[in-house]
C-alpha cells in the first residue's frame, strides 16, 4: 500500500468524538426507538415528540384521534389544534375537541357539552402544581423521572424530546431576572390565547417557569405546512381539465389529417403526443406541494441544555474540487472559511477538502486559509455577521452597521478587511507561481518533492491543518478540524471522477471522525446561513421521522447572475416548484450539493421498518379465524423478538445475493482483533454476527476500523485507537485498489455509472424506502456561482443531459429498475422525467423546423377547421395559461422566471440536449467516451463581465440554423402574401404565429450571439438588413410557389390584341 501521510499539526481523534455503546442490546432498542419496537402491545409513546402519552383523569389512556388511534400526547394534540392544521398526522381526520381542551375555530357545538363542568380542566396550571396526586396538563405525573439518555460519551441524536422542568434549572441562570420575567410573561400570554391558563392563575412562579420550559422543549422540531386548499385545489382541477382537453384535441388532430401535407402532419402529431407525455411526467409529481417550518429554539432547548454536555450530532463537511486553475483557490478558501465559522459546536464540525487534482497550489492555499481562519472565525462569532465567507461579506451593498451595537465593531471590521486583502494577495501569489510548472516538478517547503507532481500517478495524501489541540484562534478557542485529502491514483484503475472522490471522503471521515451526518458542497458553494446545519438537524434529529430520513436537500441559490437571468441560471422553477412538489411525495431528488446525508443511508442499509398498528378484533369473523390470525400475529412477534437480539445489526445488513468475492492480498493497517475492545458492548450473538468478517469485507472493503464505524449509528470511534494509527488507516482506505470486488459505487456510497451521480445516488436511496426532505429557510442556506455566458451554460446543461442518457441506458433506469421496492409511483414518474427529458430535443427540433417549412412551401399542418374544432384549440391554450398562472400563485415564482425557463427549455433542447442524445448513444453503444469540461468558477472583475463573453462551440449551430430558417420563412411568407393578394393573408397568420413562437423562444440565444446589451455590432445590423432585402427581392422575382401551367405557353401578341 502506497501512501503519504502529512504530519498533523493538531489532531486527536479520540478527544471529542468518542461514543459509548456499551449497553445492553435490548436497552439500545428501547432507548433509540421508543415507538417503533413495540409490536405486541399498544404504543405508549407519542409518535411526534417521543414522550409518554399519559392517561386521562379516569385512568384511561389519552387517545387524540378516534378514527385511527394514532398515538399522540396531550401537549402535541393541543399544539396541533391551536397552531397546526388541526388534523391527525396519520389519517388526516380533523381532531375532535376533548374535555378540557380550548375551543378553536371549526369545532362543532356537539363535540363537547361539558364546558361549564371542565373549567378547572381548561385552566389547570395552578391547581395541578399544588395537588401532587393530580395529573398535569401534559399527561405526566409531577414526580416523573427523566428518561435514561443513551451514549453518555457523545451526542444522542435519536433520543426522545421529552424533558421535565428540573432539567432546565441551568436555563434560568442564562438570563437576567428582567429577561427571564419577560420571557415567562410572553409564554403566559401565548398560553392564555390558547386557553390553557387563566389570567387569574397565580401559583408558584418556579413551577410556571418549569412548565414553560417543559412545554417548549417538548414541542416538535418541525412541522409540515400544506399549501392552502384555495390555491392547490383550483390548480389540480385545471390539470385534470387540461388532460381531458388534450384527449379531445388529439382526437381531432388524428381524425382530421392534412391530406395536402401528410408528412408534415404526421411529424407534427407525433411531436405533440411526445410533448403531452412529457408534460404528464413533469406535471403530476407536483400534485402534493408542501412547505416545511423548523424551530431552531426548540432544537437548542432539547439538545443544548445549560450545564449539560451538548448533544447535537457531529457533522462532517465535504468540499470537492478538481482543477484549482478553473476553480480558483480563493473561491474554495471562502467556502472553507464559511464552514469553519458555522454556528455549531466546534468539536462537532470537521471539514474535509477533496483535491482530485493533487494540486500543491490548493495544498498551500489551505495552509494560508487555516492561518487566516484563526482571526476570521472569532470575528464572525463575536459580531454574528452574515454571510461568513469574507469575499461575499465585504462585497455586500448593504448597511453593514445594521443591528451592530459592539463599540469596537467598525474598528475590527476594517482590520479584518485589511487582513483579508493581504490574504488574497498571498493566494494570488500562489496562483501566479502555479501558472508555470518547473521542469523538476514542485518542491515542498521542507525540500521534499511534491507527491502529486504526476496527477495521474501519485500516492494518497492526507494533511490535518486544524484540530482539537494546538491550533487555536487568536482568542484561545478551539477551531473545527480541517483535513486535506487527495486519494491515490494509478494508471489502469477507474477512478469514477467525482463519485469516486466522494466515496473516498466517506471512508476517510469514517476513520478519522465518523460523524453520523455529512454535508457535501461544491467548492464554489459557501454557507450563506450560519444556522443551515441546525435547520437540517431539526429533521435528522427528530426521534421518529429522522430514522427514516436519508438526506435533507437545500435549494441552490446563486450570486453574480444578471438581473434578467437571460439563460435561466437560477433555475427557480425547478427549485421552487418541482422540488416542493416532490417533497410532498417521498422527497426531493439529490442535486449534487447543499445536501446533509444520513451516513447509514449512504452505506446501503435499509431504513427501519415502520411500526404497524395492531389490528382490532371484531365479531364479524368466526372465532377460529380470529384465533388463526392471533396465532400468526404471536408467532410473528416472537420472531421479531428473536431478531431484536441482534440489536439491529442483522436487520440492517444487506443480503449479499450469493456473490463470492476473493479476498484482497493487501494487508490492512489494523486487524479485527485490535479493535475488538472498542466493541465490548455487543452481546455474544451480535459479536458472532460481527465476526463474519468476509461478508463485511465484500461489502465495505478490507478495513476493520471502517467496518466497525459502520456499526455505530450514533457515530464515534472505536476505543484503543491513536491519531497516528488512524491516519495510517485513512491512507489505506483511499488507495486506488481498495474498492475492488466490493459494493462501493454499486450499493454503497455515491453510485457509479453516470456523470450525474447525484440523481442516481438519490434514486437508489428512494428505491430502498428512504425519505428525503426539502428545507427552504428564510435566509438561503448556501449560495454559489453559476456560468452566466451562453457557451459555458450550454456545456453545463450538456453534462447534465448526458448523465441522464447514461442512466436511461443502464440497468438503473427508473422505467424498469426497482419495481419491487418502496419507490412511490409519482416519485417514479419524476425520476423517469429526469432521464427521458433529453430525448424531447428530437421532436422539439422537428417542431421548431415545421413553421419555416410551412412558410416556404405554402402548406400547413392543420387543415381548415370548423367552429367546434376551434373551441378545442382555444380551450387548450387557455388551460396552458391557467395552469401556469395557478402554479405561480401557490409557488410564489415570478412570471419572468417562468418565461425565462420556457425560453431556455427551447434553447437547451435544440442544442445541448440534442448533442447529449447522440453522445450518449455513441458512449453506450459505440464505446466512445466523452469527457465533460469543468465549468469555470472564475468571475470577471466587472459586474456580469462573463455574460457577454462569446465562445464559439458546435452547440450553437442548431439554434442558429433554426433562427435563420424561421426568419427566412417569415420573409418568404410575407412576400408570397403580398404577391398573391388579400386572400392569401388568412392562412398566413397561423404559420406566422408558429414561426414567431420559435423566434421569441430563441431570442435570448440571438441576443447572446449579438454581444453586449444594447450594443449590437453595426456590421451585424447592416448585413442583416442587406441579406433580408436581397432575399425579399429575389423571392418576389422568382415566385417559386406560383402554380405552373401544364398546357402550351401562350404569349400576348400586343396591346390591341
Amino acid at each position: 500500500m502506497a501512501g503519504t501521510a502529512m504530519v498533523p499539526r493538531s489532531f486527536n481523534a479520540g478527544d471529542d468524538h468518542h461514543y459509548d455503546d456499551d449497553d445492553d442490546p435490548d436497552k439500545l432498542q428501547q432507548q433509540q426507538r421508543p415507538a417503533t419496537r413495540q409490536s405486541s402491545a399498544p404504543p405508549k409513546a407519542c409518535r411526534v415528540c417521543g414522550d409518554d402519552i399519559g392517561v386521562k383523569e379516569d385512568g384511561i389512556p389519552f387517545v387524540a384521534c378516534h378514527v385511527c388511534g394514532f398515538p399522540v400526547c396531550r401537549p402535541c394534540y393541543e399544539y396541533e389544534r391551536s397552531d397546526g392544521n388541526q388534523c391527525c398526522p396519520q389519517c388526516n381526520s380533523r381532531y375532535k375537541r376533548h374535555r378540557g381542551s380550548p375551543r378553536v375555530p371549526g369545532d362543532n357545538e356537539d363535540d363537547d357539552v361539558h364546558d361549564a363542568d371542565d373549567f378547572d380542566d381548561e385552566f389547570p396550571t395552578k391547581n395541578h402544581l399544588e395537588d401532587p396526586d393530580r395529573k398535569d396538563v401534559t399527561g405526566h405525573s409531577e414526580n416523573r423521572d427523566v428518561q435514561p439518555q443513551l451514549h453518555t460519551g457523545g451526542p444522542t441524536f435519536s433520543s426522545p424530546g421529552s424533558v421535565v422542568g428540573k432539567d432546565f434549572e441551568a436555563e434560568r441562570e442564562a438570563y437576567s431576572n428582567a429577561e427571564w420575567t419577560e420571557r415567562v410573561e410572553k409564554w403566559k400570554i401565548r398560553q392564555e390565547k390558547r386557553g390553557l391558563v387563566s389570567k387569574d392563575d397565580g401559583g408558584n412562579g418556579q413551577g410556571e417557569e418549569d412548565e414553560y420550559l417543559t412545554a417548549d422543549a417538548r414541542q416538535p422540531l418541525w412541522r409540515k405546512v400544506p399549501m392552502p386548499s384555495s390555491r392547490v385545489n383550483p390548480y389540480r382541477i385545471v390539470i385534470v381539465l387540461r388532460l381531458i382537453i388534450l384527449c379531445f384535441f388529439f382526437r381531432f388532430r388524428i381524425l382530421t389529417p392534412a391530406y395536402d401535407a401528410m408528412p408534415l402532419w404526421g411529424i407534427s402529431v407525433v411531436c405533440e403526443i411526445w410533448f403531452a407525455l412529457s408534460w404528464i411526467l413533469d406535471q403530476f409529481p407536483k400534485w402534493f406541494p408542501i412547505n416545511r417550518e423548523t424551530y431552531l429554539d426548540r432544537l437548542s432547548l432539547r439538545f443544548e441544555r445549560e450545564g449539560e454536555p451538548n448533544k447535537l450530532a457531529p457533522v462532517d463537511f465535504f468540499v470537492s474540487t478538481v482543477d484549482p486553475l478553473k476553480e480558483p483557490p480563493i473561491i474554495t478558501a471562502n467556502t472553507v472559511l464559511s464552514i469553519l465559522a458555522v454556528d455549531y459546536p466546534v468539536d462537532k464540525v470537521s471539514c474535509y477538502v477533496s483535491d482530485d487534482g493533487a494540486s500543491m497550489l490548493l495544498f498551500d492555499a489551505l495552509a494560508e486559509t487555516a492561518e487566516y481562519a484563526r482571526r476570521w472565525v472569532p470575528f464572525c462569532k463575536k459580531h454574528n455577521v452574515e454571510p461568513r465567507a469574507p469575499e461575499f461579506y465585504f462585497s455586500q451593498k448593504i448597511d453593514y452597521l445594521k443591528d451592530k451595537v459592539h463599540p469596537n465593531f467598525v474598528k475590527e471590521r476594517r482590520a479584518m478587511k485589511r487582513e483579508y486583502e493581504e490574504f488574497k494577495v498571498r493566494i494570488n501569489a500562489l496562483v501566479s507561481k502555479a501558472q508555470k510548472k518547473p521542469e523538476e516538478g514542485w518542491v515542498m517547503q521542507d525540500g521534499t518533492p511534491w507527491p502529486g507532481n504526476n496527477t495521474r500517478d501519485h500516492p494518497g495524501m492526507i494533511q490535518v491543518y486544524l484540530g482539537s489541540e494546538g491550533a487555536l484562534d487568536v482568542e484561545g478557542n478551539e477551531l473545527p478540524r480541517l483535513v486535506y485529502v487527495s486519494r491515490e491514483k494509478r494508471p489502469g484503475y477507474s477512478h469514477h471522477k467525482k463519485a469516486g472522490a466522494m466515496n473516498a471522503l466517506i471512508r476517510v471521515s469514517a476513520v478519522l471522525t465518523n460523524a453520523p451526518f455529512m454535508l457535501n458542497l461544491d467548492c464554489d458553494h459557501y454557507l450563506n446561513n450560519c444556522k443551515a446545519v441546525r435547520e437540517a438537524m431539526c429533521f435528522l434529529m427528530d426521534p421518529q421521522f429522522g430514522k427514516k430520513l436519508s438526506y435533507v436537500q437545500f435549494p441552490q441559490r446563486f450570486d453574480g447572475i444578471d438581473h434578467h437571468d437571460r439563460y435561466a441560471n437560477r433555475n427557480v422553477v425547478f427549485f421552487d416548484i418541482n422540488m416542493k412538489g416532490l417533497d410532498g411525495i417521498q422527497g426531493p431528488v439529490y442535486v449534487g450539493t447543499g445536501c446533509v446525508f444520513n451516513r447509514q443511508a449512504l452505506y446501503g442499509y435499509d431504513p427501519p421498518a415502520s411500526e404497524k398498528r395492531p389490528k382490532m378484533t371484531c365479531d364479524c369473523w368466526p372465532s377460529w379465524c380470529c384465533c388463526c390470525f392471533g396465532r400468526s400475529k404471536k408467532s410473528k412477534s416472537k420472531k421479531k423478538g428473536q431478531r431484536s437480539l441482534l440489536g439491529g445489526l442483522l436487520s440492517k445488513k444487506k443480503k449479499m445475493g450469493g456473490k463470492r468475492y476473493s479476498k484482497k492480498s493487501a494487508i490492512p493497517a489494523f486487524e479485527l482483533e485490535e479493535i475488538e475492545e472498542g466493541l465490548e458492548g455487543y452481546e455474544e450473538l451480535e459479536k458472532s454476527s460481527l465476526m463474519s468478517q468476509k461478508n463485511f469485507e465484500k461489502r465495505f472493503g478490507q478495513s476493520p476500523v471502517f467496518i466497525a464505524s459502520t456499526l455505530m449509528e450514533a457515530g464515534g470511534l472505536p476505543e484503543g485507537t491513536t491519531s497516528s494509527s488512524l491516519i495510517k488507516e485513512a491512507i489505506h482506505v483511499i488507495s486506488c485498489g481498495y474498492e475492488e470486488k466490493t459494493d462501493w459505487g454499486k450499493e454503497v456510497g455515491w453510485i457509479y455509472g453516470s456523470v450525474t451521480e447525484d440523481i442516481l445516488t438519490g434514486f437508489k436511496m428512494h428505491c430502498r424506502g428512504w425519505k428525503s426532505v426539502y428545507c427552504c429557510p428564510e435566509r438561503a442556506a448556501f449560495r454559489g456561482s453559476a456560468p452566466i455566458n451562453l457557451s459555458d451554460r450550454l456545456h453545463q446543461v450538456l453534462r447534465w443531459a448526458l448523465g441522464s442518457i447514461e442512466i436511461f441506458m443502464s440497468h438503473h433506469c427508473p422505467l424498469w429498475y426497482g419495481w419491487g421496492g418502496k419507490l412511490k409511483f409519482l416519485q417514479r414518474l419524476a425520476y423517469i422525467n429526469t432521464v427521458v427529458y433529453p430525448f424531447t430535443s428530437i421532436p422539439l427540433l422537428a417542431y421548431c423546423t415545421i413553421p419555416a417549412v410551412c412558410l416556404l412551401t405554402g402548406k400547413f399542418i392543420i387543415p381548415t377547421i370548423s367552429n367546434l374544432a376551434s373551441i378545442w384549440f382555444l380551450a387548450l391554450f387557455l388551460s396552458i395559461i391557467a395552469t401556469s398562472v395557478l402554479e405561480l400563485r401557490w409557488s410564489g415564482v415570478s412570471i419572468e422566471d417562468l418565461w425565462r425557463n420556457e425560453q431556455f427549455w427551447v434553447i437547451g433542447g435544440v442544442s445541448a440536449h440534442l448533442f447529449a442524445v447522440f453522445q450518449g448513444l455513441l458512449k453506450v453503444l459505440g464505446g466512445v467516451d466523452t469527457n465533460f469540461t469543468v465549468t469555470s468558477k472564475a468571475a470577471d472583475d466587472s459586474e456580469f463581465g462573463d455574460l457577454y463573453l462569446f465562445k464559439w462551440t458546435t452547440l450553437l449551430i442548431p439554434p442558429t440554423t433554426l433562427i435563420i430558417l424561421n426568419l427566412v420563412g417569415v420573409v418568404a411568407g410575407v412576400s408570397d402574401a403580398i404577391n398573391n393578394g388579400y386572400g392569401s393573408w388568412g392562412p398566413l397568420f397561423g404559420k406566422l404565429f408558429f414561426a414567431f413562437w420559435v423566434i421569441v423562444h430563441l431570442y435570448p440565444f440571438l441576443k447572446g450571439l449579438m454581444g453586449k446589451q444594447n450594443r449590437t455590432p453595426t456590421i451585424v445590423v447592416l448585413w442583416s438588413i442587406l441579406l433580408a432585402s436581397i432575399f425579399s427581392l429575389v423571392w418576389v422575382r422568382i415566385d417559386p410557389f406560383l402554380p405552373k401551367q401544364t398546357g402550351p405557353i401562350l404569349k400576348q401578341c400586343g396591346v390591341e390584341c
